[in-house]
């Protein structure tokens, strides 16, 4: 049993672009919970951010930020390819860890990394944090209370313009294979197949095709296949990374109606049965991470429990992989 903490007092390693809004101010705005430390490799720009965010403390290595005494959970913000490094240093030193997605490179490291974390006893949660948001909710409300009937099949379709990098710049991390694991279906696609094991329960089996058609990048560009749930539901995508324009819907089919919703976008939730049509347009919170985060330092101070664990952020690995 893992112990239970009076107060969350976070350290986070990688205080990059994800933290300076979607997570990182929510780690002090919930209650029983504050941000105490950051780290970055340039420790000048983990002192800009401190001071930028009022942190008592920056740190230029992990081990440092690690071996902090005041810091009880770590929340690992950097590519892919450290989470498990990380993850298990944070173990070892007996602090609760809650790591960026998709949660690692691949599933192997998943499991390493949740076999650590039993192993010293401590809490791991992943950062798919549509399992928290009101919109997300809302939609598995509507399918809890039988709104369309039995679940049939999902289908998801989402396509982009290409990433354009000019030639003098480094290739972002999200399009390097070694850092991410793979291209940005890996980045984008596993908050949707994430969503949908928590809305619809495990994916037990995928049939997936991927491409590189443009050739002008080392991952994948275009991803598309079929599933089925434990549950028999039936599942269709397609994610591409190289089109004329930008889409992003989802669809839930079931025996008495449909509902439709984006994962990214701001678009309402449109419900469709034969006697009626509704929408329910619900934003997000400011910092997005914040319902979960609020979960998740309830969990850890022993009032309440994170939808987002290694667990489950590990059947959305195994997912991922199984389409590429």
């Amino acid at each position: 049993m893992q112990n239970i903490l009076l107060d969350v007092r976070w350290g986070i390693i990688g205080c990059g672009n994800v933290t300076e809004v979607k997570s990182g101010p929510a780690l002090s705005e919930v209650p029983n919970s504050k941000l105490v430390a950051v780290m970055r490799r340039e420790k000048k720009l983990a002192e800009d951010y401190a001071k930028r965010h009022g942190v008592p403390r920056w740190y230029g290595t992990a081990e440092e930020l690690i071996g902090d005494p005041e810091v009880n959970a770590v929340y690992i913000a950097t590519p892919p390819a450290y989470h498990k490094e990380y993850t298990i240093q944070a173990a070892k030193a007996g602090k609760a860890v809650y790591v960026e997605k998709p949660m690692a490179r691949t599933h192997a490291e998943c499991l390493e990394m949740i076999e650590a974390c039993k192993t010293y006893n401590v809490p791991l949660f992943v950062a798919y944090y549509r399992r928290a948001l009101p919109k997300f909710l809302k939609i598995k409300e509507l399918i809890e209370e039988g709104a369309i009937g039995e679940v049939r099949f999902v289908s998801t379709t989402q396509y982009q313009p290409i990433t354009e990098v000019p030639e003098e710049e480094e290739m972002p991390w999200r399009l390097q294979k070694d850092l991410a694991g793979g291209g940005l279906f890996y980045d984008l696609a596993s908050h949707t197949l994430d969503y949908l094991d928590f809305l619809l329960g495990p994916i037990k089996e995928v049939r997936g095709f991927a491409s590189n058609q443009t050739g002008r990048f080392e991952v994948e560009d275009i991803v598309s296949g079929s599933y089925i749930f434990e549950s028999s539901v039936h599942g269709t995508g397609t994610w591409c990374f190289s089109a004329f324009d930008r889409e992003d819907r989802n669809e839930i089919v079931g025996t008495k109606g449909s509902i439709r919703f984006s994962t990214f976008g701001q678009s309402p939730i449109q419900l469709r049965t034969r006697d009626r049509e509704e929408e329910w347009m619900i934003e997000n919170p400011l910092h997005i991470q914040r319902p979960l985060i609020q979960k998740i330092v309830e969990e850890l101070t022993g009032t309440g429990e994170s939808p987002s664990t290694g667990e489950t952020a590990a059947r959305t690995n195994l997912v991922l992989e199984k389409f590429v």
